[in-house]
């Protein structure tokens, strides 16, 4: 009888401990299945503006080398609370006298700007999504994300913002004397600038870029430099602004980030809109066609011209290349400029203006470049400078300037016109 059971009882035991058995195998698989799926979700998507994603972000972690890789995904605007940057809806009412458009001060794609002031006296300038509108979601989220990362002196600063009520809501630095553009033409309330002014304030925006470009691992690319992006303060500094359409540079093994083609009009590097890869050597560009625009005070695009006048980098590039700068510049400054100065800015801004990417300086070698030439004006020279001195010089101004405060040939026949005729106008948003 015992011998009878025995075996019946290791075969219940058997059954039972290959039935818990395959449970707990069962279980593991599940369960490292799950941690793939996970961990796969957690992946960074490609880095664009254009697919953010809404994830907490640690701020204001490591080192200010590696504070800013954008991150493939935004945070949300709730993650940023604890920084002290969400501002109530009723106290930029009370600011702004509820909106009152007579403190309209600005206006673009995005909305109106409001000249504001807060509880604390602090002038602010408040720029206000359309009402109850989620156009510009992604511009709104990459201003926060950028702008409260980084401190300088040739950058304008966030204040804080509002989401609530739907709002998307910026408030900035109050920068007293508004863009440059109004500076150069479009408004007779506002007395000529000087050259030494010009290059000072060229300098400024400058310096604001070159940080951009280097103060963080991956870099930062502005993507819409242009004259109406560039605030001068009430003693003319520079302070580069609208960081909307920024992106994150290239990983350290890549060349470019592809991304879709964003820009404005007159100013966008033709290489970037043929070959949708962005650089900061397009920065670079849109800085060359604002150097012209400062010499020749007139609109990168203006219809109204002969034809080959109508696109500012092409017209002035011609004159460049004749030696007939000194006769399209600003009447304002006739008798201003000395001749080795104006020779090493049109210079500067032939290089900026290169076809391709690859020919044209960094920031820092633009940035080189204008401090040069301000010496020129400044102390002067006897004759001309050599050709050493009359090319881009390669400098290491990344040492002096990155405070936080301070070929594709199938394209090659197609010019910057063909380029820009395929473009619709983009004001300042």
């Amino acid at each position: 009888m015992d011998s009878h059971v025995s075996p019946r009882k290791k075969r219940i035991w058997v059954l039972v401990g290959s039935i818990v058995g395959g449970t707990i195998v069962l279980v593991l698989v599940v369960a490292a299945i799950l941690l793939i799926v996970k961990c796969k979700r957690k992946k960074p998507r490609e880095r664009s503006v254009e697919s953010v994603v809404w994830t907490p972000l640690r701020m204001f972690g490591g080192s200010s080398q590696s504070r800013m890789s954008e991150a493939v995904a935004f945070p949300s605007p709730g993650s940023y609370g604890y920084l002290g940057l969400k501002i109530p809806f009723a106290e930029i009412q009370l600011a702004t006298n509820n909106f009152d458009r007579t403190l309209i001060i600005g206006s673009g794609g995005f909305g109106m700007v409001y000249k504001g002031v807060l509880r604390d006296n602090l002038k602010v300038a408040v720029k206000r999504g359309m009402p109850g509108s989620r156009q510009g979601l992604p511009e709104f989220q990459t201003e926060i994300t950028i702008l409260s990362k980084i401190r300088h002196r040739h950058l304008v600063s966030l204040v804080g913002y509002c989401e609530e009520h739907s709002e998307m809501i910026l408030v900035y630095e109050y920068v007293e004397k508004g863009p440059l553009k109004k500076h150069l033409y479009g408004s007779s309330a506002h007395p000529p600038l000087s050259w030494k002014q010009r290059l000072e304030i060229c300098i400024g925006a400058a310096r604001g870029l070159h940080y951009l470009h280097t103060g963080f691992a991956q870099g930062i690319i502005h993507r819409d430099i242009k004259s109406t992006n560039i605030l001068l303060d009430e003693n003319y500094v520079a302070k580069v602004a609208d960081f909307g359409l920024s992106r994150s540079g290239p990983c350290i093994n890549e060349t470019h980030v592809s991304t879709n083609v964003k820009g404005s009009f007159g100013y966008l590097d033709p290489e970037y809109f043929r070959r949708q890869q962005l650089t900061d050597k397009s920065d670079v560009y849109s800085f060359g066609v604002v150097l012209f625009e400062v010499l020749c005070a007139r609109p990168a695009v203006d219809p109204q011209l002969d034809r080959e006048q109508v696109n500012l980098a092409e017209w002035a590039l011609e004159c460049q290349k004749k030696g007939m700068l000194e006769q399209i510049i600003d009447p304002c400054l006739v008798g201003q400029i000395k001749e080795s100065s104006l020779k090493k800015f049109g210079e500067t801004a032939e290089k900026c203006l290169a076809e391709y990417g690859v020919d044209r300086p960094s920031m820092g070698d633009v940035l080189w470049n204008l401090e040069y030439l301000l010496q020129l004006q400044e102390n002067g020279q006897q004759g001309e400078p050599d050709k050493a001195t009359a090319t881009i010089v390669p400098g290491n101004a990344s040492s002096s300037t990155r405070t936080e405060d301070d070929s594709d040939k199938g394209y090659s026949d197609i010019s910057s016109s063909q380029v820009f005729s395929q473009l619709m106008t983009n004001e300042g948003r």
